[in-house]
């Protein structure tokens, strides 16, 4: 396993943190087309992964820059949805505590050359934060449909997710180390 090599997965996650400051930019005045940002930069969180295990050109460069990443968008996308006053900021910043523990404790892991794979549920909890920030962040611009009112119910199913998730993270971590 390289450590550092900028490969094409590698790139991909490079991309989604370089899509952030657009994103962030354009949702304000064209949540349309904010939100078709935030969708290619979450697309590279499946592709970049699927990628590296298919070629099987993983390093730990990219095993740590992955998840930054994803926390990075999401964050921006929690924090514009309370300034947009789309999302309780008490729910953000569960959501975004949680990463912090996760990505933490991934960061503790890897420096004792641990790797502790996504779970299941981790996984579910992204897909479901993104349909959910998608919905919020849309609202209403899609021919007049109520998203919002499904992005919330999302959103609360993410935070059950994130809860849950972070919990079997931790208990995985603390039997690895």
């Amino acid at each position: 396993m390289a450590t550092l090599k900028l490969n094409l997965p590698t790139a991909l996650t490079l991309s989604r943190i370089i899509l952030i400051p657009v994103f962030v930019s354009t949702v304000y005045l064209h949540p349309l087309f904010g939100a078709f940002i935030f969708g290619i930069a979450s697309l590279t969180d499946f592709l970049d992964g699927y990628l590296a295990r298919r070629s099987g050109d993983i390093t730990k460069f990219g095993i740590i820059l992955d998840p930054i990443a994803d926390k990075f968008l999401v964050i921006s996308a929690l924090v514009v949805l309370v300034d947009m006053e789309r999302l309780a900021a008490w729910i953000a910043i569960t959501i975004i505590a949680r990463e912090f523990l996760v990505t933490g404790l991934r960061v503790v892991a890897l420096s004792k050359d641990i790797v502790i794979p996504a779970e299941v549920g981790g996984k579910i909890k992204t897909t479901t934060q993104i349909i959910a920030i998608l919905c919020l962040i849309l609202g209403r611009s899609i021919f007049d449909i109520d998203l919002y009112d499904i992005g919330l119910v999302l959103i609360w199913a993410a935070l059950f997710l994130s809860i849950i998730s972070g919990i079997q993270y931790t208990i995985s971590f603390g039997k690895k180390i």
